[in-house]
């Protein structure tokens, strides 16, 4: 088939990346926390040698049988393929660029940096507990905030009894930070 017809581009595949995925600022690192960097690990490893042979088996099973075109194993195992290929290729990229912090080996540790957990309160009152971690690791109901994220971006370099401005949509709001924790 003629290249012309075919959609493809020499940069970074946008698809590789899913939709949950997270794009970096440009010019940034991909900062990561080393039991993040693990947990990514362990997944492209569950990926390739658990699931994907697995699926591999039932595709080639179904192949077996027959009439591919109505057969739901085979379609289903294809799409599954292609799904897991999609989710390794980006967790390899992501693991390439990966800078390991390890935030227990901070030295300043009453200041906020990438990997502090920060106890805050906002000008109602209302306590929050926040980890800084990166942008692959980040689950904001369970208080892990990229450090990309507007409120980690505010409090990164503040100190233990400092009061900093956080700018949102909603307006601006006043953040005093009441402790700061490393891992040991």
């Amino acid at each position: 088939m003629n290249k012309a017809f075919v959609k493809e581009s020499d940069q970074d595949d946008d698809e590789d990346l899913g939709p949950e995925a997270v794009k970096l600022p440009s010019g940034t690192k991909n900062y990561i926390t080393v039991e993040g960097y693990r947990r990514l690990r362990a997944e492209l490893a569950h990926l390739m040698n658990e699931e994907r042979p697995a699926v591999v088996q039932v595709v080639s099973w179904a192949a077996s049988n027959g009439d591919r075109s109505e057969n739901g194993d085979y379609l289903y195992g294809k799409k599954r393929l292609r799904e897991i290929d999609r989710r390794m290729r980006f967790l390899t990229k992501r693991l390439e660029i990966a800078e390991v912090v390890d935030p227990a080996q901070q030295p300043n540790k009453d200041q906020v940096f990438f990997g502090a957990t920060v106890v805050y309160s906002d000008k109602e009152g209302e306590e929050f507990r926040v980890t800084i971690v990166g942008v692959d690791e980040a689950e904001p109901l369970q208080g892990r905030i990229s450090w990309i994220s507007p409120v980690a971006r505010a409090l990164l370099k503040a100190r233990e009894g400092d009061t900093i401005t956080l700018r949102t949509p909603a307006g601006v709001d006043e953040l005093d930070i009441l402790e700061v924790i490393y891992p040991d």
